[in-house]
């Protein structure tokens, strides 16, 4: 097959690394820009260098497309929104972060509050899991903090945009860069809901407004009978794409997941067939550890956003 074009009324070309030959970008992105979304991201690069606050390492056109789509090319609220979020990044010390955390805590976290990156689905995106519903909100705050938990969320995130997505992009031919989300609600309830919420709130403003445009799929599955109370609230933190991207599930979401991802890369406990050594959410199991995982075999138009946060994980 021929090598991957860019999209005929673009007048921006396709980012390099493309071996994927069923790729097409979508709407928005390197390779499929309109004049005037070509002329917003010029236009922000421009002043950001004429303003010395460019960063080199991390504002490739990508990265400030994903802004762009966040505030739908209107530049002045894009731009907005990089400003604020690169003052957060001082503000919260995200490079001191990278360089210097350690959450020497996560295998007890682990116990009370399950939040993992395990493999791929069938897209290439690095697949997250949270697992509300095993939060013991007592036993958690007795080894770690919300400041903490605050921290590894967004360590977590740098490592993703950084590392993971990088890699998967190389593995699968074409540019990744969203997740693929699983929130498991089985056991949760009203009481710990509440008692959590304040980081799962704070957690969901991270990814939406430092992390924009980083959801690809997003599952909530084990939904309770009584989740209509707190979706209502969850709702509220959310902005309405983000949510019309959400996929609510009861019990009975196997095969809903696994239309989606292969069965060796989706933990057994969901339906799938990993059984990772030491457990799948201690693993960090996938492309960028270097672990065989199931090549992307989707052929949709790309990475495409489906796209934040698991409340306390990706989004947007």
């Amino acid at each position: 097959m021929s090598a991957p074009e860019a999209s005929a009324a673009s007048v921006s070309p396709l980012p390099e690394g493309i071996t994927d030959p069923n790729y097409r970008p979508p709407p928005g992105y390197l390779g499929n820009l309109t004049i005037p979304q070509q002329h917003c991201l010029d236009k922000l690069k421009k002043e950001l260098k004429e303003e010395g606050l460019f960063a080199e390492d991390r504002m490739d056109d990508a990265s400030l497309l994903r802004f762009c789509r966040a505030r739908k090319f209107d530049y002045p609220a894009v731009k907005t929104m990089l400003l604020n979020a690169e003052q957060w990044r001082k503000d919260f010390g995200v490079e001191d972060i990278v360089n210097n955390f350690d959450f020497k805590e996560k295998a007890e976290v682990d116990k009370y509050y399950p939040q993992f990156y395990h493999k791929t689905d069938k897209d290439g995106r690095p697949i997250y899991i949270e697992q509300l519903g095993k939060l013991d909100i007592k036993a958690l705050y007795a080894v770690t903090t919300q400041e903490r938990q605050l921290k590894r969320l967004v360590w977590e995130y740098e490592k993703s945009l950084r590392t993971r997505t990088p890699v998967c992009s190389r593995v699968s031919g074409r540019p990744i860069e969203t997740f693929c989300t699983i929130l498991d609600l089985g056991g949760v309830t009203l009481s710990n809901f509440y008692r959590v919420k304040d980081y799962v709130s704070a957690a969901s403003g991270v990814g939406q407004d430092r992390y924009p445009e980083t959801m690809g799929k997003f599952y909530i599955i084990n939904a309770p009978w009584a989740f209509t109370a707190v979706w209502s609230v969850i709702k509220g933190w959310l902005d309405p794409v983000t949510v019309a991207k959400i996929q609510i599930l009861g019990g009975s979401y196997q095969a809903e997941l696994l239309k989606q991802i292969e069965p060796q890369n989706l933990p057994k406990v969901f339906g799938g067939q990993c059984e990772c050594a030491g457990g799948c959410s201690m693993s960090d199991a996938g492309p960028w550890n270097g672990d065989a995982t199931a090549p992307a075999t989707a052929t949709a138009t790309a990475d495409a956003p489906a796209p934040a946060p698991a409340p306390a994980a990706p989004t947007s």
